[in-house]
């Protein structure tokens, strides 16, 4: 099983012309950590718990991130399963390159590593993505490709103007198969009702479900043609903040809520 890192395969997805044509977004440098619990199971997985740590750093040029996801978990067998994935990324502020880096051990053992930069030929332009790990090759992104920071950015723009339903490629450096699509629905955006934070309170939100597809996959009988890589909800906050997420990895599905969250000042 292939663990995506949440907050970036989750970031949000607008249509190219909202994307770059929307006023700039006060997006917030932070740092949080979540809970995860299982929320249910349609496989082996009898019982899952962990935690995931998330920061997204200022660094006035770009936008640094760091995020490392750890789950426990135990099948019908009673085997106990320790599933790391850790995650690091640099973007540039004008959403035209990217550094990554994405290692995931299971029990240990390393089950996949990717590494490499991406950039962008002018907004709503094709790319390339150098990859260095797991070997040396470039991957054309198509037209319209979002990296991570930009897609949060595009998903509150989209937000604000009222849009419900929105697609587009997406590259976030989580794995060596180059961009994927992606589907993504807006719900309910407007002021906030309850948050578990004062700094969050005052700012409007909204609930979100992204579909993630591979571009090359063929249909399969555990998955269909037409089916999702992956899927995940969450409630996201004006300021790029998620929280109350919902992680569906086919065979079963992850709550995460905060534990600490604390914005952070811009390091220049």
């Amino acid at each position: 099983m292939r663990l995506r890192p949440i907050l970036y395969t989750l970031a949000a997805l607008a249509a190219t012309s909202t994307a770059w044509a929307a006023d700039p977004v006060p997006m917030a440098a932070h740092r949080a950590v979540y809970k995860l619990t299982l929320d249910t199971s349609r496989g082996d997985v009898t019982s899952a718990s962990g935690q995931m740590n998330y920061e997204v750093t200022d660094a006035c040029d770009g936008w640094a991130t760091r995020q490392r996801l750890a789950l426990n978990i135990v099948n019908r067998d009673g085997q106990d399963i320790e599933l790391i994935s850790d995650y690091a990324t640099w973007e540039a502020k004008d959403g035209l390159s990217m550094r990554f880096r994405m290692r995931q051990t299971t029990d240990t053992a390393v089950t996949d590593q990717v590494e490499g930069t991406a950039t962008l030929d002018g907004k709503g332009g094709t790319g390339t993505v150098h990859y260095t790990v797991p070997q040396a090759k470039d991957m054309k992104l198509p037209a319209g490709t979002l990296f991570s920071m930009a897609h949060t950015e595009a998903i509150i723009a989209a937000a604000r103007s009222g849009q419900k339903f929105l697609s587009v490629p997406i590259f976030d450096g989580t794995g060596d198969k180059g961009a994927q699509d992606s589907f993504i629905v807006i719900g309910n955006w407007g002021p906030t009702a309850a948050a578990p934070y004062p700094e969050l309170a005052k700012l409007e939100s909204g609930k979100v479900h992204i579909s993630f597809f591979d571009r090359d996959a063929k249909p399969s009988k555990d998955k269909p043609s037409g089916s999702p890589d992956y899927e995940v909800g969450m409630t996201y906050y004006a300021n790029g903040v998620a929280n109350d997420l919902m992680m569906n990895f086919s065979d079963f599905t992850m709550h995460g809520t905060f534990t600490e969250f604390t914005e952070t000042p811009p390091h220049c």
